[in-house]
């Protein structure tokens, strides 16, 4: 109960620490409104410390009590200075994010600026309750960082609020801020770590000469992929050599062409499951250099292969449902 109470607290005071619309269009700067200092629980004991020692020096008049009080409380009061302006002003500029599976962890890369003359010494950046990323930023310089955040689901991942802080240079208080840089991760459905092999049966598949010189051109051969049609393995020369399977290359045809259908799958599968094996069935498919296409009920994609088509079928796996392709 108080847990949830204290947790209910925290977020208000982070909506209002905010005060903008979210997420933040960039360059997020910590303006020095928007930057709180606390002392820390070393903070807490230099203060009760020193107020043990003001007490003895009162109780017993000593001249060099006093001026010790004084002197470590300025230092004090200088720390807070410098811990404030360690953080102020720094600016956040939201960089790239590599498309990831789910299940992995999304990096987001962010570009913090320094634009003083000093350096930013010891900012430490987090989100929710991972560990913190130190960082340092040499004047007039820039630094990219990449901040990692578990890929739960498919779909589109923003980038949960960040928090950045610095007990520099004595540890007795703590400035902090928070941002929320307009930044989004796409999140592929994890390909099943066991799918049906690829529908080469009925339909689905057909090979597609580009060259002219048809599909019997022998070219050589290579090492058995799990992704590779039965009628191209050779089998002679595997029963002479006695060794691993291999599969034929022809240098005249475009392979195969085959058809991953989100029909063809069975009605007692669910629609996640069909996602990550189409989305297998795609991995396996480019690995082998197949030439194949993909149809789901509201995309379909033409056959062909490559880096390019892979990207497009995934990123059609890890929408679907989700709005705008």
């Amino acid at each position: 109960m108080v847990a949830a109470l204290r947790n209910r607290l925290r977020e208000a005071f982070v909506r209002w620490a905010l005060r903008v619309r979210l997420p933040e269009p960039a360059p997020i700067v910590l303006t020095q409104r928007r930057v709180y200092v606390l002392p820390t629980r070393a903070g807490l004991a230099y203060a009760a410390a020193l107020g043990v020692i003001l007490l003895g020096a009162m109780n017993y008049n000593l001249s060099l009590g006093h001026a010790l009080v004084f002197l470590l409380g300025g230092l004090g009061i200088v720390a807070i200075l410098h811990t404030f302006r360690n953080l102020a002003l720094v600016a956040i500029r939201p960089g790239r994010c590599e498309p990831v599976f789910s299940g992995s962890l999304a990096r987001f890369d962010l570009v913090l600026d320094n634009q003083r003359p000093d350096a930013r010494t010891s900012l430490r950046l987090f989100t929710g309750d991972e560990a913190p990323l130190e960082i340092d930023i040499a004047p007039h310089a820039s630094t990219v960082t990449s901040v990692k955040v578990l890929a739960k689901k498919r779909g589109w991942l923003p980038m949960p609020r960040l928090t950045i802080e610095t007990t520099w240079p004595l540890g007795l208080v703590r400035a902090w801020s928070y941002a929320v840089p307009d930044l989004n991760c796409l999140v592929y459905p994890a390909p099943a770590a066991k799918a049906p092999p690829l529908p080469w049966s009925g339909e689905s598949a057909r090979g597609s000469a580009r060259d002219g010189r048809g599909a019997d051109d022998f070219s050589g051969l290579r090492s058995h992929q799990v992704a590779d049609p039965p009628r191209h393995i050779a089998w002679k020369a595997v029963a002479r050599q006695d060794g691993p399977l291999l599969t034929k290359l022809f240098s005249g045809a475009a392979a195969q062409q085959l058809w991953l259908d989100w029909g063809a799958l069975s009605d007692a599968i669910d629609a996640e499951q069909r996602l990550s094996i189409l989305a297998r069935w795609m991995i396996d498919a480019d690995a082998a250099g197949l030439a194949w296409g993909l149809r789901l009920p509201a995309v379909q994609l033409a056959p062909d292969n490559g880096p390019a088509q892979l990207s497009a079928g995934l990123r059609a796996l890890a929408l679907h449902n989700h709005g705008a392709q």
